[in-house]
């Protein structure tokens, strides 16, 4: 067996990277839609951090929760 060359690495990469868009834009969409910014979904590249984000995106009190009971309060 040889070692892996230039043209493979890069085909690698390519993969990888597509995959981590691939999970990337939904995850924007998700944490957009909640209230919370876009960004935070670029946690879901980096290892615990990724696991972390998504208990927070669970467990949190969303912001456009907080904004419906505001707007649904008598005045």
């Amino acid at each position: 067996m040889g070692s892996i060359g230039f043209p493979e690495l890069i085909i690698i990469f390519v993969i990888v990277g597509l995959a981590g868009l691939v999970t990337i834009v939904p995850f924007w969409m998700i944490f957009s839609k909640a209230g919370f910014p876009g960004w935070m979904s670029l946690a879901l590249l980096v290892p615990l951090v990724n696991v972390i984000a998504l208990f927070y995106l669970a467990f949190a009190e969303w912001p456009i929760h907080r904004e419906v009971r505001d707007l649904r309060r008598p005045l």
